[in-house]
């Protein structure tokens, strides 16, 4: 997802349509399973929400406050900081955040797991000296604001600098010691970045366990996965051949056992989340397009990068088996792009929640409103009110449509985005 995501997934949507297209499958219901008949309609209030991330400091904690100074600047900086933004979303008509907690393979609450996130203080493992998780649940409950704790499961690092290797390594002598030292053989390198191996059931547990603490002592309103499961780039894919030698017995392909590791982990974390809090939604923010029709004949009429092939995420099944409370396909592109329309992408995603009791929640490109683009050029005519305007619209005018979340936090306080947020403002504000 997320702006590196993002790149990734627009190479990738170049890249797949020239790419021979796999093997043809139907995913039909898993055997057994019947759709899950719906529930009648509620009057429940649309969601309206918001990713608010915290790699690479994207929306938070703000880079000035690591920049020197004492702790105590520090600390008020990065309180104020987030209480500013929930101001602003409270005043937005925002009622849901989707915090990210596991920005990497660092934590944003004192973790037993998980060293402290060098985002909050310039080195990982360091003591931010206040607990960011237990001040975001504090302060956006106060202001009436759900909060959903997005961890991204697999990504050990952004990059794989020396430098970053040396700050890792340091974590040896620390408690809790970084993943990467603690256990260096679930540890490969994919997309440019160090990734934990999905095929080792060590691996998919200690996620398991990661979510559970998180759910067990913070009063969360939910968990949310973002697209990063098997996250490869064609220049550097997951060294997973000796994993799938140990674990892929019974299975015909390397592809459908990947797939079958993704869907432990999202089977494990959901049974874990309803044994421990019935009450914790948990949901998924995965690529667009599941499946390309091309492909698949169930799939979408799009010739976007599929998750199914892409990720090895069989995002539809998880629907059907009802395995998530809601999902959040990432729908970044305007009415106008052919290759992967939103009108067409969001229709076919309500079509596939409508048996089921499964929410599903738009995942809308704010970071391209307002900024110029050779192949969606609509994100630039009239501040990009229009198209905005359309794709609320639509998710509005769709019964199985329960609501949108905007990428990212941000964006709304860009110069270009200017007049998509007073849009916003007038249309959903207090």
């Amino acid at each position: 997802m997320k702006k590196s995501g993002v790149l990734f997934a627009a190479a990738l949507l170049l890249a797949s349509c020239a790419s021979a297209p796999p093997t043809s499958l139907i995913t039909p219901l898993p055997h057994g399973v019947k759709p899950v008949p719906g529930k009648a309609a509620q009057n429940q209030e649309q969601l309206r929400g918001v990713w608010l991330t915290t790699v690479s400091r994207l929306d938070w904690p703000p880079i000035a406050s690591v920049n020197g100074g004492s702790a105590a600047s520090r600390i008020s900086q990065q309180k104020e900081a987030l209480k500013d933004k929930l101001d602003n979303l409270k005043s937005l008509g925002i009622n849901t955040v989707f915090f990210q907690v596991k920005p990497d393979g660092t934590a944003m609450w004192p973790s037993k797991i998980l060293p402290w996130s060098d985002m909050l203080t310039g080195h990982i493992g360091e003591d931010p000296g206040y607990d960011p998780l237990r001040f975001m649940l504090d302060e956006a409950h106060k202001r009436g604001i759900k909060v959903h704790a997005w961890f991204n499961p697999y990504r050990v690092s952004v990059n794989t600098k020396p430098a970053t290797v040396a700050e890792l390594n340091r974590t040896l002598s620390q408690q809790p010691p970084s993943v990467f030292v603690l256990h260096h053989d679930w540890i490969r390198t994919a997309g440019e970045r160090f990734v934990l191996d999905p095929g080792i059931p060590d691996v998919r547990d200690w996620i398991t366990s990661i979510v559970a603490e998180v759910v067990t002592r913070y009063p969360v309103d939910g968990v949310q996965f973002d697209d990063y499961f098997y996250a490869e780039s064609p220049g550097s894919v997951i060294n997973d051949g000796q994993t799938f030698k140990t674990y892929g017995q019974g299975f015909n392909s390397k592809a459908d056992w990947r797939r079958h590791n993704t869907q432990q982990l999202i089977e494990q974390v959901s049974r874990t989340i309803k044994q421990l809090k019935p009450g914790v939604e948990f949901g998924v923010s995965p690529a667009g397009v599941w499946r390309n029709r091309s492909h698949d004949a169930a799939g979408s009429d799009t010739r976007g990068a599929a998750a199914y092939d892409e990720s090895y995420a069989d995002t539809r099944r998880w629907v059907q088996q009802g395995l998530l409370d809601y999902i959040a396909p990432q729908l970044y592109w305007p009415f106008s792009r052919d290759a992967a329309r939103y009108d067409v992408l969001a229709k076919w995603w309500a079509d596939v929640v409508k048996p089921t009791n499964t929410r599903l929640y738009i995942g809308l490109a704010l970071y391209k409103v307002g900024m110029p683009s050779k192949n969606e050029p609509d994100w630039m005519i009239n501040g990009g009110v229009p198209e905005l305007k359309k794709q609320l619209d639509l998710n509005e005018s769709v019964p199985q449509i329960k609501g949108t979340i905007l990428f990212r936090e941000d964006y709304l306080n860009q110069p270009q985005t200017r007049e998509a947020v007073s849009y916003l403002k007038s249309r959903w504000g207090n």
